[in-house]
């Protein structure tokens, strides 16, 4: 399969964070270090890695493995404005220079190289303007793609046009999870699943990733396969998606820059949301008190958010306005123009409930719709489920309407009759008949126990099934004061043609049973 992905050169700087920081506080580039975020190591350099630490870790088990690490404290601005001048050395040797994170960037492969005589002493000359303009040592890797390229990079690596596919086969697929990704959980499936290389993964067909994964498989799958993120948009572009805002003082210092790039981060991504759009690649413009015009590019593997927006113009106008030398504008900045160089359909910013607690802008947005909701429809029209204490499956389940404290009234009581583990999967409220082997329907008696053995059931009016097994009943009380009459539950295996289906039944104490289905289980 021919890629769809552009040829790119990626410079990477390893361990990028840490330089940043130990640069930033002067201590040795050498020894070893790690920066945190949350007590959990972030990026460490290669002394400390060769004793033991690794991204991820516990600051506490960081410290046990290497005591004279250097702890630093992760800062994204302090990265991405110390970064701008190994991104400006890169564009004095190449245009379209785009910034994929502090650490990361990319260059389109095709005009460069033809221009100083191929791809190899292209790489060797990008190599050597950083490590004299920049002081920073890195490396080079070109393939098909920012994913692909991005792996060369990391092993030093030139790709030959038409082999990343060849090229990734055999790479673990642990590198799907880089950092900013968040692909843990996929990659702790597909290891599950027994894929664990990229070309296992790549090998598997695309309807069957999109039937049998989350969402964003089909993205990791893609990647794997030496594709772009997602196909082009063919779609051309209103010209309203760019901003631009004047000031009538210059900017001059990093809080204005910062109070600015709010503003702008949501009046830019409210723009592309109007059209249905999201922005992967953004262009900041940015024009000084004298004329000077500065430009960069920021590549993005996901979709911007507002705040994502704001960061990245943030980040970029503090390392224009704290840049040293001749790589500071002479004069403060009048004017800012952003403009989406690339962009998707805005269904790839449709994040889910769940990422709620990881991600502030899905929190912020899912907040304001629910809310928006209750004020239509009232308090009680938005609920969330709340795992309680109880003895069955339904009592356990509790709605918290949107916005109330969630607290557990008793979780841990000792419940005594309570369902014994596992819970069902579906809770469900059915009529059920259970009968004996005679066709008589099986009773509880007070203490307890069956009147007779059941022999099948029936749900609903369906067609009775035998019973295989099953195992109680369990005796208890109800919390609804509804149901007044004690009763007895009974898990059961029922056979259903080919395959076997198990039931939690319950049916009352006494006379004239009465059977219900409270849940099945998977």
């Amino acid at each position: 399969m021919s890629s769809d992905a552009p040829r790119l050169l990626v410079l990477w700087c390893p361990d990028w964070p840490v330089v940043a920081a130990g640069a930033a506080a002067g201590s040795p580039p050498l020894g070893p270090a790690a920066v945190f975020s949350a007590n959990r190591v972030v990026a460490c350099s290669a002394a400390a890695r060769r004793d033991g630490v690794g991204r991820g870790m516990r600051r506490r088990d960081a410290q046990s493995r290497c005591p004279d690490l250097v702890v630093h404290q992760h800062d994204p601005e302090r990265d991405a404005r110390l970064f701008e001048p190994v991104a400006a050395a890169v564009e004095r040797q190449a245009v379209g220079v785009e910034v994929v994170r502090p650490g990361i960037v990319a260059v389109p492969v095709t005009g460069a190289a033809g221009y100083f005589g191929g791809e190899e002493a292209l790489s060797e000359l990008l190599l050597d303007e950083v490590s004299a303009g920049a002081g920073v040592e890195c490396q080079v890797g070109i393939a098909d793609g920012l994913f692909a390229a991005t792996l060369a990079a990391r092993r030093a690596t030139l790709v030959p046009d038409g082999g990343t596919a060849e090229f990734l086969d055999p790479l673990p697929i642990a590198e799907l999870d880089q950092p900013g990704d968040d692909r843990g959980e996929l990659v702790g499936l597909l290891k599950r699943l027994g894929l664990r290389t990229l070309g296992a993964f790549a090998a598997l067909a695309e309807r069957d990733v999109a039937g049998r994964f989350p969402r964003d498989a089909i993205t990791a799958h893609r990647l794997a396969r030496g594709l772009s993120e997602r196909p082009p948009l063919r779609r051309a572009l209103p010209p309203e998606l760019s901003i631009t805002e004047e000031f009538e003082h210059p900017l001059e210092r990093v809080d204005e820059a910062a109070f600015v790039a709010k503003t702008l981060g949501e009046r830019f991504f409210a723009g592309l949301a109007r059209h249905g759009l999201a922005c992967t690649r953004l262009a900041i413009v940015a024009v000084t008190e004298a004329g000077e015009e500065r430009v960069r590019v920021w590549r993005c593997a996901e979709p911007l958010t507002a705040r994502a927006t704001a960061d990245r113009v943030r980040w970029q106008c503090e390392g224009w306005l704290t840049a040293r030398d001749g790589a500071r504008p002479s004069a403060g900045i009048v004017r800012l123009r952003l403009d989406p160089e690339e962009v998707v359909g805005g269904q790839a910013l449709q994040l889910q409930l769940g990422s709620m607690g990881r991600d502030a802008d899905a929190a912020e947005r899912a907040a304001r719709a629910l809310v928006r909701i209750q004020g239509l429809l009232g308090p009680e029209a938005v609920v969330t489920p709340l795992l309680d204490g109880g003895r069955g499956p339904a009592e356990r389940v509790r709605l918290i309407p949107w916005g109330d404290p969630r607290t557990p009234v008793s979780p841990d009581a000792p419940w005594p009759g309570r369902l014994p583990a596992p819970s069902p999967a579906v809770v469900a409220d059915h009529p059920a008949q259970v009968l004996d082997e005679g066709g008589d329907v099986v009773g509880c008696t007070e203490r307890g126990e069956l009147t007779a053995r059941p022999a099948t059931v029936a749900v609903e009016g369906r067609p009775s099934r035998p019973v295989l097994a099953w195992a109680g009943p369990w005796l208890h009380q109800p919390a609804l004061p509804s149901r007044g009459r004690r009763v007895a539950r009974l898990q059961a295996v029922l056979a259903d043609e080919d395959e076997q289906i198990a039931l939690l039944l319950a049916v009352t104490v006494g006379e004239t049973p009465q059977w219900t289905v409270e849940g099945s289980y998977d």
